[in-house]
């Protein structure tokens, strides 16, 4: 005779949907309870057969996403933004609507955990001792380089080398490669939209070598002309350095594509990843450009780190930027020896609880799945983009969406005809309790090729959801009529 089994089901969660020890449903069948942060679910299913009583266990291990299991449309946004404690919280009254993730990201419990486990169990400097907090620090502190290298599938996580930013790293470059490699008459080639970080240290390097900026414009979309930036490159060109996705106009570079063309005359490739790190997979190899940057804080870790990836053979032939202690071999007098990369270009003592916390967010974002994130950012992409397109004073800078949201990342830059960028952001957040960001985003020169002094920006992350969109659009159609009001 039939009977009704129940059986448990042990299974890695990479996100709370709920908070507490609520119950979600599982289908007809079943039920799941999610008890905390990256536990299991126990799952306990009605169903006849199998011979096994009522009441007996069975056991099943599994390491699934939360989408194979979980009943209902539960966004990822959903899912995850119970992660992060800063997200449940009122601004003047209003539930917050944070949409300022391309300025920077908010940290999850676990990274924060991961800050305090260093400070309150084993805070000590790193290389310099044989004591066990030292050891542990040490091996905690080069177990986050490497978790960094795997994320972005360096061949080795000696060509990792940890910053205080990205702007750090695109300094480190230019002050070493640039000064040693550059020289006048040789060209570098940027484009109008790039970051002030990605744009001023060519500039110093330009003024001390002699060698010449070139910039590449836009085509109609705003997206980046890329027959132009064909028509640039030449014998003379020795660098590229160029975003992967813009901070404002959401276009996505071909990298790849990039690389083999300046490639093709000799050039070395440095890529911007500040915005494409966070938010899909980037694997270094695959792109095969010669230097790549990006920001703990805008990938859900710590301010005051990020990182430099370079080709060893690269690296190996660069100085040292900074000098100091923990980048030589030997130190006289007159003279020093200096450690091989990336110790040469890590002076003093680092940011080891930072790097540490870079290596839990990594943690993090594993869990969940790059390719997943970015699947859902491109729903979000859409979705943020259709619905702000159809607010008829609105101007969104950058290309479309496209079908699926494929044609630029999930942040939108625009104006609104008539109200400054400034007075919107400020209404929003005072009204609305909703933030976005106003002004020029670190790219001045672009906002002046578009004829603007400033732009309001909303971008998003995977924790947002399309509720959210619904929220801003909502107080952005109520600030408008105000503003209105007044003309």
């Amino acid at each position: 005779m039939a009977s009704t089994s129940s059986f448990h089901a042990s299974i890695a969660v990479p996100h709370r949907s709920r908070t507490g020890s609520e119950r979600t449903s599982l289908g007809a069948c079943c039920s799941a309870r999610i008890d905390s942060q990256f536990a299991p679910v126990t799952l306990k299913c009605g169903r006849t057969g199998g011979g096994r009583r009522a009441g007996s266990a069975v056991v099943v291990k599994a390491v699934v996403a939360v989408e194979d299991y979980v009943s209902g449309a539960s966004s990822l946004g959903e899912i995850t933004k119970g992660d992060f404690p800063i997200l449940d919280q009122e601004v003047h009254g209003y539930k917050l609507v944070y949409l300022d993730n391309a300025a920077t990201s908010q940290k999850p419990a676990s990274v924060l955990k991961a800050l305090r486990d260093y400070y309150e169990g084993y805070n000590a400097n790193v290389h310099r001792g044989v004591h066990a907090l030292s050891a542990k620090a040490t091996d905690e502190y080069e177990l986050a380089r490497k978790k960094v290298a795997d994320f972005i599938n360096s061949p080795s996580d000696r060509d990792v080398v940890f910053t205080r930013n990205a702007s750090e790293a695109i300094n480190l470059v230019a002050y070493t490669w640039g000064l040693t490699n550059l020289k006048e008459g040789d060209e570098i080639v940027l484009s109008v939209a790039e970051h002030h970080s990605n744009l001023v240290p060519w500039q110093l390097v330009s003024q001390k070598t002699g060698a010449v900026l070139r910039f590449v414009d836009l085509t109609s979309e705003e997206t980046l002309d890329l027959e132009q930036l064909k028509g640039l490159l030449n014998e003379r060109t020795k660098l590229v350095s160029t975003f992967h996705v813009s901070n404002v106009l959401g276009c996505i570079n071909p990298i790849a594509d990039i690389v083999e063309w300046a490639h093709a005359v000799g050039a070395k490739v440095l890529v911007d990843a500040c915005q494409s790190v966070p938010h899909m997979a980037v694997d270094v190899q695959a792109l095969g450009a010669d230097f790549l940057v990006a920001s703990s804080h805008k990938m859900c870790g710590p301010t005051g780190m990020g990182f430099l990836w370079g080709k060893s053979e690269i690296l190996e032939s660069m100085p040292p930027f900074l000098g100091g202690g923990e980048m030589i071999v030997d130190v006289f007098l007159d003279r020093s020896t200096y450690a091989s990369p990336p110790s040469r270009f890590e002076a003093g003592t680092p940011a080891i609880g930072e790097a540490i916390g870079l290596g839990a967010a990594v943690d993090y974002l594993n869990r969940i799945g790059m390719d997943r994130i970015h699947e859902y950012e491109m729903e979000l992409s859409k979705y943020l983009y259709e619905s702000l397109s159809k607010i008829p004073s609105v101007k969104i800078y950058g290309p479309p969406a496209g079908s699926n949201g494929e044609r630029r990342a999930s942040l939108c830059a625009f104006n609104v005809e008539g109200i400054h960028a400034t007075d919107l952001s400020t209404f929003l957040d005072q009204q609305h309790g909703i933030a976005v960001r106003s002004g020029h985003h670190c790219t001045q020169p672009l906002h002046r090729y578009l004829g603007i002094n400033a732009s309001a920006r909303a971008s998003l992350y995977f924790y947002n959801t399309t509720d959210e969109v619904d929220t801003f659009i909502n107080g952005l159609k109520d600030t408008i009529d105000f503003f209105s009001a007044f003309k």
